[in-house]
């Protein structure tokens, strides 16, 4: 069974684009454009995380039977009498005389 289509409203988070070498300035910054990557990452797993628990969830939801009410018609033994216009299979006991 194929997985259903991932949600429009809720797309996968995508990560962030990590910097070149070049785009440091090697003067020791404080925060460096790597630090400020360092956190993004930390950001965006957390919001990978969020998103992977909604997707697991929708999954489930999507592959779960549906439930299905139904009445109950009473016994067997009822539904036979009915079936038999009313009349019940058991004889009626025979009276003495």
């Amino acid at each position: 069974m194929p997985l259903p289509p991932h949600s429009e409203d809720d797309p996968r988070p995508l990560p962030p684009e990590r910097p070149s070498n070049d785009d440091c300035c090697q003067s020791g910054c404080s925060p460096c454009i790597f630090d400020l990557y360092d956190e993004e990452v930390g950001r965006w797993r957390a919001a990978l995380a969020a998103w992977e628990a909604r997707e697991a969830a929708r999954l489930a939801a999507a592959s779960a039977p549906a439930k299905v009410k139904t009445k109950a018609h009473g016994s067997a033994g009822s539904a036979k009498a009915k079936a038999h216009g009313g009349a019940s299979s058991k004889r009626a006991p025979e009276s003495p005389g």
